[in-house]
């Protein structure tokens, strides 16, 4: 395997359980706002982030690479109101999606095919995270400001149950 895409790969691990800290962060601020629902979507959103980090980690283990596993960091965003945190899921979702084109891209440059199939998947469920976001956001600008409307979304967001990632290695 090229060494940068080795690189990358490797450091797409230490990204993904960032990103499950950050959407644990998230869970926190609802559970602390009473917003349990919400605060149920984020901590599965925690769990897919997990196992997202957890493919790349078997991925380069199948492909006889040496993992290097990084300190993650801490979550330093502090949120003031609920669509703050939607708006830096968004946001965070937008960046992932960067680093998995900069990946891809440099497996392309060196004709790493294996690698290119193994990121189509992530390409595409990067695609599904951002209108997730999109459509959380959407939600609260037509719902967030009247209280039962709110209600009835956190009972939506609360049904939410987690499906572990259909990715063959």
């Amino acid at each position: 395997m090229d060494a940068k895409v080795h690189e990358l790969l490797n450091q797409q691990i230490n990204k993904e359980f960032y990103s499950a800290y950050l959407y644990l962060d998230f869970s926190n601020y609802f559970e602390q706002v009473g917003l349990d629902g919400f605060a149920n979507w984020y901590k599965i959103q925690a769990q897919e982030e997990r196992d997202h980090a957890m493919l790349f980690y078997q991925y380069l283990q199948n492909e006889s690479q040496e993992v290097t596993l990084e300190a993650i960091a801490k979550p330093d965003k502090v949120f003031t109101c609920h669509m703050d945190v939607l708006k830096a899921g968004l946001e965070h979702e937008q960046y992932v999606t960067a680093l998995i084109n900069t990946i891809y891209g440099a497996a392309y440059d060196v004709r790493d095919f294996r690698t290119m199939q193994f990121l189509d998947w992530f390409v595409k469920e990067q695609g599904e995270e951002e209108t997730n976001a999109t459509d959380m956001i959407t939600k609260m600008e037509l719902f967030g400001s009247d209280p039962k409307s709110l209600y009835m979304l956190n009972q939506e967001l609360a049904a939410r149950v987690y499906t572990a990632p259909s990715l063959v290695l």
